[in-house]
This record gives structure tokens, sequence and C-alpha cells, in this order.
């Protein structure tokens, strides 16, 4: 007698967001997980990475220096990025050390969620330098978020705080739009209201899970 499917034997398919920085990518992200998603965020296992005791922030200080930690043992994000905004090959370096170990984590949450009750099978994988240090063949398609620069640096000025210099030159430190769009399956216009948004998300996800 057969044995019923355990929620582990769901088809795993695995999708890529991606976008420069500004462009609403968390809104995105948030629209696919409404759908069903299950959201690897590459950003928020690189800020788990850098946490005391983690090897990642070890690795990290020795290669740029013990200033970059406060009294609490912290590190001082704006100072690190004050160094590899505006130094390609640093950005190269802090990337070799922090990618791999977000690959890898990434492939561990993954692996915990097939086996989780209700899983839908479609994991999307939130990753902002995918074009610079990923690789999109490696997914089933890739999803890019799209908003025009002003929207992007009005948005990094006014909600994060940054220069207008900061915010170009973090801009120009990340892949063109065109670059990003060449590995695209879908483009997001993300430079609309939200519900302009979440019909194309609807629409994509659509797709996604046709049979």
């Amino acid at each position: 007698m057969s044995q019923p499917a355990s929620p582990a034997s769901t088809a795993l398919r695995r999708y890529a967001l991606t976008g420069g920085i500004g462009s609403g990518k968390s809104t995105v992200a948030a629209l696919f997980v409404e759908r069903g998603a299950f959201l690897v965020d590459a950003d928020a296992i690189s800020r788990s990475l850098m946490e005391p005791g983690e090897a990642v922030l070890a690795r990290t200080v020795a290669e740029f220096g013990e200033h970059l930690l406060d009294e609490d043992g912290r590190l001082n994000r704006p100072a690190l990025a004050r160094i590899v905004f505006h130094d390609e090959q640093a950005r190269l370096r802090l990337n070799a050390i922090v990618h791999p170990a977000i690959r890898e984590r990434a492939a561990q949450l993954v692996e915990q969620a097939q086996s989780e009750p209700g899983f839908s099978g479609v994991v999307l994988e939130d990753i902002p330098l995918l074009v610079e240090t990923g690789d999109p063949s490696a997914f089933e398609g890739v999803v890019v978020a799209r908003t025009p620069l002003a929207t992007r640096l009005q948005r990094l000025v006014s909600s994060r705080g940054m220069s207008e210099e900061d915010a170009r030159a973090r801009i120009a430190a990340q892949a063109t739009d065109e670059q990003r769009e060449a590995v695209a399956t879908w483009i997001i216009d993300n430079g609309g209201s939200l519900e302009e948004t979440a019909e194309q998300v609807r629409a994509v996800w659509e797709q996604m899970t046709a049979a």
C-alpha cells in the first residue's frame, strides 16, 4: 500500500526577487508572501550574520579593522557602508566574505521550510545583488522590481535619512536597471500605487503556480 505524501514531498519552485536600492522590493516581497510564498530575505540573513559571535562578523572585522565595532562589540554599519560604497575593491572583498555564507544559510532555511505544514512549494529569494554576486540561472524565474530613479532617490533621502550624494553612490555601486532587466522573467513596475503593484504580483503568482 502506498504511503501518503509527506509535506517534504511538495514540489519546490525557486524564484528570485531583485531590484535596486529604493525600488521597494520589501513591498513586492510582502505581497508575494500574502499569496503563499516562503520568503528568504538575503538582507535579513546578512544582518544576522553580522551579529556578535558570528564568524562572518569576525572575518569582516579582521579584513577591515576593529574600528568597525562599537563599545558593545556590534557592527557599526554606517562606517562599513562608507568604506564599501566608495571603494569597489573593498566591496568585492566584503562580498567574498558575506555572500557565500548567505547562500549557505538560505539553503538551510529552504530545507527547513519544506518540512513545514502548509508549505506552498514556492520559495522567493529576495536577493538585492543577484546580478552582481548571484546566479540568475539557478532559479526558475527572476522577478525584478523596477522604480524610477527619482522615486528611489526620494525614498532613500526621506525614508532612510541618506544624503542625496550617498543615495546616488549606493545606486551607482549596484547593477543598472538594464542589467537587472536583462535577466528578468517578470518586471514589476513599483512606481505606482500599492493596488497597481498588487495586481502585477497577482498575475505573476498565477504564472509561478500554474501546473
